[in-house]
């Protein structure tokens, strides 16, 4: 590589060795790392290992070719062959010695768990056999005490059956303050159910009214409004009263100034004041300035 590198640059010359070197170690890593965890990568792997073998061969064995040199050909070939040899020989190896760790510990997985299933099957007899004669002393033990419980239930039954017509005659008496209480209340909640109804009655008829009232006076004053802009061009100026109610009805209209001069006569600075006056009210006494 050296020889063949541009004058100035031999020292990148071994670069190349050393990464054709670093690509073989890690396909072989890579190889056995997968071949232990029983996995295949392929057909890419396989073209790497050949690959960076070749490149080995060939950057041994290259001035030995160029020179024509058989018999270097060959020593120099040798290392790199092996190495090939090698990594196929060991990637098979790997691979089968991998297949043959697994078989064992199937083996012996499927083994253990035969042992403990037998081990499961005497414990599980010994369980069913400890239940059977705990079963027949609990069911003696539960013969007596059903015996006992009889006599108990028919003393307790008796007393029960009194404690029962005891407990009746005093339900069938609070059923009977409840329902005269229930009738009391329910007289009372349909009193104040009424006096509501009557209430919202009231406030409905109130809020209509208010609402009618309303409306009323926005048509009353809409009219007005109507009434005074209906009047056309003014050939005389207007009082000041008639002529404020002007400008304030076309201000409210959204009419412009200059049709507001044109029906009261007055200036357009004075109709100017005024509609400040209208839309901004702490304006006034400016507006009164202005318009004086």
């Amino acid at each position: 590589m050296s020889g063949h590198t541009p004058k100035g640059w031999q020292w990148t010359a071994p670069i190349l060795p050393l990464v054709v070197d670093a690509a073989v170690v890690i396909v072989v890593r890579m190889d056995s790392t997968l071949a232990r965890l029983g996995g295949d990568g392929g057909r890419w792997p396989t073209v790497l290992r050949w690959l960076t073998g070749i490149m080995t061969v060939l950057l041994n064995v290259g001035q030995s070719a160029l020179d024509r040199d058989r018999v270097g050909v060959a020593v120099h070939s040798v290392a790199p062959l092996l190495l090939i040899v090698t990594a196929e020989t060991s990637l098979a190896y790997r691979r089968a010695i991998t297949a043959a760790v697994a078989a064992r510990e199937a083996a012996e997985r499927a083994e253990r768990a035969e042992r403990e299933r037998r081990a499961e099957e005497d414990r599980r007899r010994a369980r069913e056999e400890r239940i059977a004669d705990f079963e027949a002393a609990e069911r003696r033990e539960r013969e007596r005490r059903d015996h006992d419980a009889t006599l108990a239930r028919e003393q307790r039954e008796h007393e029960a059956r009194i404690l029962r017509e005891q407990r009746e005659e005093s339900v069938r008496r609070e059923a009977f303050e409840r329902e005269e209480k229930e009738r009391r209340e329910g007289a009372v909640r349909a009193e104040r159910e009424r006096r509501e109804r009557e209430v919202s009655e009231r406030e409905r008829r109130e809020r209509e009214e208010r609402l009618a009232r309303e409306r009323h006076e926005r048509e009353a004053a809409e009219r007005a409004r109507q009434e005074l802009l209906s009047g056309g061009p003014v050939a005389e100026k207007l009082t000041e009263q008639r002529a404020r109610e002007v400008a304030g009805a076309a201000c409210a209209a959204g009419l412009p100034q200059r049709q507001a001069v044109e029906l009261t006569g007055w200036s357009a600075g004075w109709i100017a004041a005024r509609y400040q006056e209208l839309r901004d009210p702490q304006a006034q006494p400016a507006a009164v300035l202005a318009s004086t």
